[in-house]
């Protein structure tokens, strides 16, 4: 027995260097990073250990304006995306016909390039001296005032990127769902037509509940993914976010790190590690939550 205890730590043991080397280690050192304050990149000396770049970071006007936008985008593209996939795996699910043909199309913006499917959005929505962009020109078709989506008042904006974001996150949640409702068993279906129960308490009945880990696992890995975007808004907004007005957290950290502002790894450091905070936090309330709401078979 015991040879086979070590035998099984032998397999383990990549997996473990692996995670120590590449995850455990690099939050060990950004943890040290944030204390130290005044810290010399050039000659890795500091004045001291505090809360000071904590307290810079959360009275830094672009840091607050990156937390807003971040949750603003959490808020509205994660439940969302998440109940327009679900419509839509209801609705393919019900198909028989060229079933296969409309989930490889829902897919599709999944693999395509989110550098690419940005530009094609600037296209649409951005207004140049030659066209007003194509959104514009149906908004005016409905004697609408034409809108410069990409340069002009934050609202329009921040529409733009959570139309973008939710564009692009609901393929993968399409995918999962669409699987999720395939695996139901058709037997609590049958049981329940034969008892003359109406649709709608089916779906929350045995639908719901049968796919609710499913749902639960979006919902985490969409709250962690709104939390880390950053490539959405540079597809749409250029890398100057902060005059833009639409940076986020992660971009935050990066110019922090490498941006006009770069050069200060405690105060990117401190942003990081509020962030892992609120994220970490977050998954806390949701893993509670689960324990009632969700339903392993």
């Amino acid at each position: 027995m015991e040879y086979k205890s070590k035998k099984g730590w032998l397999y383990l043991l990549p997996a473990c260097l692996f995670l120590g080397i590449f995850m455990v280690y690099p939050l060990i050192d950004v943890f040290i990073y944030s204390v130290e304050e005044e810290f010399n990149f050039a000659s890795q000396t500091y004045s001291g250990v505090g809360s000071f770049n904590f307290s810079y970071v959360l009275h830094d006007p672009y840091f607050l304006q990156a937390l807003k936008n971040t949750f603003i985008l959490v808020i509205i593209t994660v439940p969302v995306s998440t109940g327009l996939a679900l419509l839509i795996s209801l609705a393919l699910s019900s198909i028989r016909k060229l079933k296969n043909l409309f989930q490889t199309v829902f897919f599709l913006p999944y693999v395509t390039n989110t550098l690419a499917v940005g530009l094609v959005f600037m296209i649409l929505f951005k207004k140049t001296p030659y066209s007003d962009g194509l959104v514009n020109l149906l908004l005016g078709a409905f004697g609408m005032t034409p809108v410069d989506f990409i340069d002009g008042p934050y609202w329009a904006k921040m529409f733009v990127l959570c139309f973008y974001t939710v564009w692009i996150v609901m393929p993968f949640k399409i995918l999962i769902l669409t699987s999720a409702l395939a695996s139901v068993n058709e037997t609590y279906y049958n049981a329940a037509r034969v008892d003359g129960t109406p649709k709608l308490r089916i779906f929350t009945r045995i639908t719901l509940p049968m796919i609710s880990p499913s749902i639960f696992y979006l919902i985490i890995t969409g709250f962690i993914g709104a939390f880390k975007a950053y490539s959405d808004a540079v597809a749409l907004f250029g890398v100057n976010l902060n005059n833009a007005q639409m940076n986020t957290i992660v971009g935050y950290v990066y110019d922090m790190l490498y941006g006009s502002s770069g050069g200060y790894p405690s105060y990117a450091s401190a942003a990081a590690i509020i962030l892992f905070s609120i994220v970490l936090t977050i998954t806390c309330i949701n893993l509670l939550v689960s324990k009632k709401h969700v339903h392993y078979v």
